[in-house]
């Protein structure tokens, strides 16, 4: 009991000193309390010139089909999500990889549509292996059932055969092929400007 005693006896003259000290260099509290707020205000500004500055470079996002068809698969499917974002698409993510099942970017309109996407990226172009039919079965297995989608698409680079644009018109999903992408990706009109028969907006906008 008596060590406890002394321990708070000199936790209170402590405190005392300190509090002493700081009544003594009152000055040295408002200089903490100035360059604090000068810290905080100056991170707050960098982080908004940052987010005016990634709005700006969105907005100015502009890719050529020679720049898409030298991208990595991986590297693709960001730049459709960086088109999709530079559209208005604020929550616009990559999902693809293992186990993806058929939705390699996801996103929300400002309508608030929910798109699901599959990437089929050909290094050579309209060379490559054309996307057919069963890849038009999967993202129609898949993307309004499992990825909740209201638009399911798949964008490639390459080309489309004649029966997978079939089924898609078939199934209400859409082909976004080499012409359309170049058109998408060099331009500034939001793709659902230059697709077909998309679903109405969900809730009113500043857009609609």
């Amino acid at each position: 009991m008596t060590g406890l005693l002394a321990a708070a006896a000199v936790a209170i003259a402590l405190v005392a000193a300190v509090v002493d000290w700081l009544m003594t260099h009152w000055w040295i509290l408002i200089a903490t309390g100035m360059l604090t707020l000068l810290a905080g205000g100056g991170w707050l500004y960098q982080r908004r010139q940052r987010a005016r500055w990634d709005a700006v470079r969105a907005q100015g996002l502009r890719y050529g089909l020679a720049q898409l068809d030298a991208l990595h698969h991986a590297r693709f499917e960001e730049a459709v999500r960086d088109l999709m974002r530079r559209d208005g698409c604020r929550d616009a993510i990559r999902v693809g990889g293992g186990g993806d099942l058929g939705a390699d970017v996801k996103a929300t309109d400002p309508y608030g549509r929910r798109w699901v996407i599959q990437c089929k990226h050909r290094r050579n172009g309209l060379a490559g292996f054309a996307v057919g039919t069963p890849d038009l079965q999967v993202l129609n297995g898949t993307a309004r059932q499992v990825h909740g989608a209201d638009i399911a698409v798949i964008v490639t680079n390459g080309r489309v055969t004649a029966p997978a644009v079939a089924f898609a018109k078939q199934q209400h999903l859409h082909v976004v092929d080499r012409h359309t992408l170049a058109v998408w990706a060099s331009g500034s009109r939001p793709l659902w400007e230059l697709l077909h028969a998309v679903p109405p907006p969900r809730r009113p906008t500043t857009l609609s």
